[in-house]
């Protein structure tokens, strides 16, 4: 696996809560809104990745990185991570609300009854 197992574990999180959008999490099918929870985090993110990389405070083996880099040698993998696992726990967190309120409105029809 090596130089795409970074990708592929990526690209589980995504494939495994997509199923999430589909059950009526909505953060796909509201692109501004997400852009404006994950562009400013992933920015910070991505500048301390940066200077840690310049500093040598770390680094990514060659062997496990597809070897695409961004200005600074920030790896291609890196991005997409900062920008997946956001995705991903918005989706989560949606969802949990969507079951959280169909609990709540049960509850309180159960409780007229």
């Amino acid at each position: 696996m090596g130089k795409v197992e970074y990708l592929l574990v990526l690209a589980a999180c995504v494939l495994s809560t997509l199923p999430l959008e589909m059950a009526g999490a909505r953060v796909y099918r509201r692109p501004k809104r997400l852009a404006r929870a994950l562009l400013p985090v992933a920015a910070v993110f991505l500048v301390w990745d940066a200077v840690a990389i310049a500093g040598e405070v770390w680094g990514y083996a060659p062997e496990f990185v597809t070897g695409v880099h961004a200005p600074f040698s920030v790896p291609l993998e890196e991005i997409l991570f900062f920008v997946v696992i956001p995705i991903c726990g918005l989706l989560t967190y949606e969802a949990v609300q969507l079951v959280l309120t169909a609990v709540r409105r049960r509850e309180k029809t159960a409780v007229r009854r």
